[in-house]
């Protein structure tokens, strides 16, 4: 399995994979709107890559704002089910996390499984002073801190432009 940046030439089969990952449109459109927002990090769209070229998963992470401080906000991020249970999204999740950290990125949010998440060292995200955009959420939205976080990061989570669309 290669990991890499993602490619303009992937989308087809990156849409086709997040179409079959989660059956409801929602996701491959959002995914849509975010390759095509100006918060977009093209760094940060990474792909898992079988030997033979097929796509097996895709993660992205765009900007996001916590008050005025930027932040990442990861997702959506999906595994072809063939492929699930295989340690392919793992190694999608660490290759984000190191690539964030090293582009200096201070924290990472997500709002996702409290039981899959934190094994990469995600926290709820008020345990570190971070206010989720839905309060229902709850322990859900999630927070990794990075190298480059500072206790001065505080407040509330604005997601990328396309999730308010949703």
């Amino acid at each position: 399995m290669i990991i890499r940046r993602e490619k303009p030439a992937d989308r087809p089969e990156i849409f086709a994979l997040i179409e079959q990952v989660f059956p409801e449109p929602v996701e491959a459109k959002l995914l849509r709107e975010l390759f095509a927002s100006r918060e977009y990090l093209p760094e940060l769209s990474i792909v898992a890559e079988s030997e033979s070229g097929e796509i097996l998963g895709h993660v992205i992470s765009t900007r996001g704002w916590v008050g005025e401080s930027p932040a990442l906000g990861l997702g959506p991020i999906g595994v072809l089910s063939a492929y699930q249970q295989q340690g392919v999204g793992s190694a999608l999740m660490q290759a984000s996390i190191d690539t964030a950290n090293a582009a200096g990125e201070p924290v990472v949010l997500l709002l996702g499984s409290t039981d899959y998440y934190p094994r990469f060292g995600f926290v709820p995200a008020d345990s570190v002073g971070i206010i989720s955009p839905d309060p229902s959420w709850g322990s859900h939205f999630m927070a990794l801190p990075l190298a480059g976080f500072h206790t001065g990061i505080r407040g509330h989570f604005k997601y990328a432009e396309p999730f308010n669309n949703l």
